[in-house]
């Protein structure tokens, strides 16, 4: 099915349909296939691994409570998942962390911080390049001839997840699903429930921010 149509297609019927069931086996194989996912996305929203497990164990419970009311309105991962952030909203509006998933969307308008420094472009008062303002005055670097071996070490790695979990909320979790879940941008939408101008300002933000810090070690 399509995101928004309304009417599940043949899989995800035959799975709700199994779940409903109370097929043990099925739901053995929803949790394989989605329990990692939806603890690097508890972890976006919260740093603590032992409550990213709580909230994701909390999300299977309401899964198998609430599968008999499931109405098809979206997919079953679709569904899913806006059970994990609806938790994991709750759970952090309860501990004081975070104002409600609002933030999102104000976050996106609001940030004044420029993804990329204004020291990086030529500016229009520039006394000799005024006719280049807007352009790079200092272009990304270069990370050697093989960016792809640098970015798969484990040091990268690291390096890579410590810059996204330092993100601002909104950033962080819109980043963990497009670049490290591969997710569609129609998806991360539905779930996260803000509007795709939101989602691609909040990426580009994570993405430039993660990329400085790249640079930075490369450069280091």
């Amino acid at each position: 099915m399509t995101e928004n149509s309304g009417e599940l297609d043949s899989a995800d019927a035959g799975l709700v349909a199994a779940l409903q069931r109370r097929d043990e086996r099925v739901f053995t194989d929803v949790v394989t296939k989605y329990h990692g996912q939806l603890l690097r996305l508890a972890l976006a929203h919260h740093p603590s691994r032992a409550i990213a497990d709580e909230i994701v164990q909390e999300t299977w419970l309401a899964v198998v409570q609430g599968v008999d009311r499931f109405e098809g309105r979206s997919s079953f991962k679709t569904w899913l998942f806006r059970i994990l952030v609806n938790r994991a909203r709750t759970r952090a509006e309860r501990e004081g962390r975070m104002v409600p998933f609002s933030s999102l969307a104000s976050e996106a308008e609001g940030d004044d911080d420029p993804a990329v420094s204004p020291d990086r472009f030529v500016p229009a008062d520039h006394p000799e390049w005024s006719q280049w303002a807007g352009h790079w005055m200092v272009a990304p670097k270069s990370w050697g001839e093989s960016p792809e071996q640098q970015l798969i070490s484990r040091e990268t790695r690291a390096l890579i997840e410590a810059a996204i979990s330092a993100l601002p909320a909104g950033q962080r979790q819109v980043i963990t699903l497009r670049d490290v879940e591969g997710w569609p941008s129609e998806h991360v939408c539905n779930v996260l429930e803000i509007s795709e101008t939101n989602q691609r300002v909040l990426l580009h933000r994570a993405r430039s921010r993660v990329r400085a810090a790249l640079e930075r070690h490369f450069e280091g």
